[in-house]
Formats: structure tokens, C-alpha cells, sequence
């Protein structure tokens, strides 16, 4: 099995910025992606952004250019660096891994933008 275990959420500003983390534990060979997912009260969950071992990165088109998605594989350690953060980002970030048949999540950070 695969635990995962998101950290740095928190309270910003509008404009602000913010750094996750999400450090994976137990069985982590054969992990071949990481993501970032989020979900707002009421909303379904979405992805954010996602990263391949080996370094190809994706986003959604709501943080492109704002999020980056960034990988430490000697420390098992995903992160998510969150830039000119706006209110509409607010949401519980959920850290995902994927092997070829199997998808683990973790249980969440919450990450509230608000003046």
C-alpha cells in the first residue's frame, strides 16, 4: 500500500502564494505519476496538476501560470508551488500517485484564499 500525506495548507490573501507538500510512504515503487487534485464544499473534485517520473508536467487551465508542480523522488515528496492565488482556488488539495493499476489518495490540506 501507498500513504500518502499533504501538508502547508493554510490561510493567504488574494495574490498571495503557498507551497504544498505531499510525502508518500510504504510501497512507493512503481509510482509513475503524481498529481495534485482539488475540492470545493459542494463541488466535484478536479485536477490541478500533474507530474510523470519523468519530469513532463500538466495543468489545468484555471492555474497555468500561476501553479507549478515540482518532484523529489530521493525524499518521495511531491510539491505544488501557488502563486497570485485567488479566491476561486479555494479548496481541500488532495496529493494523488498512480501506478498502472492502482491510484492512492491522500486525505487532504485545506488551502483558503480571503482578505
Amino acid at each position: 500500500q501507498v500513504q500518502l500525506v499533504e501538508s502547508g495548507g493554510g490561510l493567504v490573501q488574494p495574490g498571495g502564494s503557498l507551497r504544498l507538500s505531499c510525502a508518500a510512504s510504504g510501497s512507493t515503487w512503481g509510482i509513475h505519476v503524481m498529481g495534485w487534485y482539488r475540492q470545493a464544499p459542494g463541488k466535484q473534485r478536479e485536477l490541478v496538476a500533474t507530474i510523470t517520473d519523468g519530469g513532463s508536467t500538466k495543468y489545468a487551465d484555471s492555474v497555468k501560470e500561476r501553479f507549478s508542480i515540482s518532484r523529489d523522488n530521493a525524499k518521495n515528496t511531491v510539491y505544488l508551488q501557488m502563486n497570485s492565488l485567488k479566491p476561486e482556488d479555494t479548496a481541500v488539495y488532495y496529493c494523488n500517485a498512480g501506478k498502472t493499476i492502482s491510484h492512492y489518495w491522500g486525505q487532504g490540506t485545506q488551502v483558503t484564499v480571503s482578505s
